[in-house]
């Protein structure tokens, strides 16, 4: 084998014994795995171990990872959420990356940058980290509440941004005298483009995966993926644009089709890969020598990221109507620099359009937002919960209005002691919206500190639950521990909501039998059901097979535990 052969293969040998041991620890210390391919690079790059000596080696390799990206956010945009999120993502997220664009820019310009590196460095810091702040909603759960909502439709139109942003770098070589000339010629062919790829697309995509799915090949199947994606960014490379753009309409015009999750399965292993290599060739660029002698300009650009960025997301925030405490979290929560910000500025300096010692500052800046958002993120919270409380009524009181705010399809948890503390936790993994009630204040405190969404309030009466949103809730969860309130929530819940589901929590099986004569859609009887899986569990350890375990269980649930209904009644009466 030639020895250049050789070498390229230990580069891929080296990365992927780096990635094998230092993302883990990233994970494991619960930060993005961005940054762990960024650490990974470090090391073994030039500025590093040198293990591998160039960069370039890998590069070419890596930049099919962006390419990987954009098709699967077209593929994950769907016209309903954008047509639910509309007011936030095309009105307050673009607004956002066009304002914090254009601030960043003209204070770099003002540093005496050139205006098209400010223009490239200005768009990508205005992009947050879509991969830290989704992952941090959805381990806290809450990505379902008001303000989650709100960060990810920001998020939304920024990885929507960076398609025209990264169209834009190469024309940004041009000067001033030929630019205007170089963006309408690209705007034209683009155009001609994208028409072309939407007409394909449409009339040719469906009947082709029909007839690969018929062939039942995987293989085949994943193979015709590939043609789509690179065939796409391929035509889009050939009217001088950015291959990103054509894998990006792909994604959008699969979104809309059956095979849409079958296509995301099978090239999310290509995906995470080459975008793994692609960080990790950021990192490999990445001098800490040079950074380290730039020290003081990283820190204070840091700090006037994060700080401007909050302030501003905050500002727009208040201006489409958030109440202050939830355009706060918002701000510190998309505060940050992001991946994307390493694709426009390693790109940029790429082309030569950003200066190599201004693109390393900024390399450093964004890592360091993205390694500071934790801390920043719970500060956002510990700050709302803060103004909160400080209204006139109590934390509870205000708070509940601001986060019913435009919910609906939720579900309305009255009580939250150890079952309705259980049942949020299990529609947040869901991704489930959900506002819950208590009138124990310690409780509620505890609870918010936990990120719960959680508000002090009596949930036996019918009036405050409506407060809840009720109207536009999809069901009602009823888990308080009080029989009577439980029997009179259901009756009046019934008697004003026809529509709404109730799901409720009983004592016993007589209990259960009110519930239902009060409305109740489902009852649970806890001491029932904690017998049932007391002996589930001890018929497991004697050996006996799950499915029969299972058998067993639902042949007692029948009817309403019909089996167990005339012999635990009798008994009941017996010893009364």
């Amino acid at each position: 084998m030639p020895s250049h052969e050789m070498t390229y293969l230990d580069d891929v040998l080296v990365f992927l014994l780096a990635v094998v041991v230092v993302v883990p620890l990233f994970r494991a210390l619960r930060s993005s795995p961005v940054l762990g391919y960024l650490a990974a690079g470090v090391i073994i790059g030039p500025h590093g171990l040198a293990l591998i000596g160039e960069v370039e080696s890998v590069e070419t390799l890596a930049e099919f990872g962006i390419v990987f990206l954009l098709f699967t956010i077209g593929l994950e945009l769907s016209v309903q959420r954008l047509k639910v999120l509309r007011r936030y993502v095309f009105g307050l997220g673009t607004l956002q990356v066009l304002l914090t664009g254009t601030a960043v820019a003209l204070i770099l310009v003002a540093l005496d940058l050139p205006g098209p590196a400010a223009v490239i460095i200005g768009g990508g810091l205005a992009l947050s980290s879509t991969a830290f702040v989704l992952q941090m909603l959805v381990e806290r759960g809450e990505l379902a509440t008001r303000y989650g909502r709100v960060g990810f439709s920001i998020l939304l139109l920024q990885d929507l941004a960076i398609v025209p942003l990264l169209a834009l770098v190469p024309l940004l070589q041009a000067d001033e005298a030929t630019l205007a000339g170089a963006l309408g010629s690209a705007a034209l062919k683009a155009s001609v483009a994208v028409v072309v790829t939407f007409l394909a697309g449409r009339y040719l995509l469906r009947p082709l995966y029909r007839q690969i799915a018929a062939a039942r090949s995987p293989e085949l199947f994943v193979a015709t993926t590939l043609l789509v994606l690179l065939g796409s960014g391929f035509l889009m490379h050939l009217a001088g644009v950015s291959m990103a753009l054509g894998a990006f309409l792909a994604g959008l015009l699969l979104s809309g089709t059956e095979y849409r999750h079958q296509v995301e399965g099978d090239i999310s292993p290509f995906r995470g890969l080459l975008l793994g290599l692609f960080f990790a060739s950021i990192g490999m660029s990445i001098d800490l020598a040079l950074i380290a002698a730039q020290l003081p300009w990283v820190l204070a650009g840091l700090v006037a990221l994060m700080l401007g960025k909050a302030i501003l997301i905050s500002g727009l925030c208040l201006i489409f109507g958030l109440p202050l405490a939830l355009a706060l979290r918002v701000g510190l929560l998309l505060s940050q620099g992001g991946e994307f910000a390493f694709v426009l500025v390693t790109k940029g300096m790429l082309f030569g359009v950003v200066d190599p010692l201004d693109g390393q500052i900024v390399l450093a800046i964004v890592a360091l937002s993205m390694v500071a958002t934790p801390l920043v993120s719970h500060l956002g919270g510990r700050l709302s919960a803060e103004l909160i409380a400080r209204r006139p009524g109590g934390a509870e009181a205000g708070s509940l209005t601001d986060e019913v705010g435009e919910m609906k399809d939720h579900v309305v948890i009255a009580g939250f002691g150890r079952v309705g503390r259980t049942v949020a936790q299990v529609l947040a993994a869901g991704n489930v919206p959900y506002l819950a009630l208590d009138r124990d204040p310690k409780l509620v405190a505890d609870a918010r500190k936990d990120d719960f969404t959680v508000h002090f309030g009596d949930a036996s009466r019918v009036e405050v639950l409506r407060s809840a949103g009720l109207a536009a809730a999809k069901a009602a969860v009823i888990t308080l521990d009080q029989p009577a309130a439980a029997n009179r929530v259901v009756a009046a819940l019934r008697e004003q909501s026809p529509g709404l589901n109730i799901f409720v929590r009983a004592r016993d099986l007589r209990h259960a039998g009110e519930l239902h004569q009060a409305g109740a859609d489902a009852v649970v009887p806890e001491t029932i059901e904690a017998s049932l899986q007391l002996g589930g569990v001890t018929l497991q350890a004697l050996g006996a097979r799950p499915d029969e375990i299972t058998g067993i269980m639902d042949d007692f649930r029948q009817n309403d535990y019909e089996r167990l209904r005339a012999t635990i009644l009798k008994d009941s009466e017996d010893s009364d």
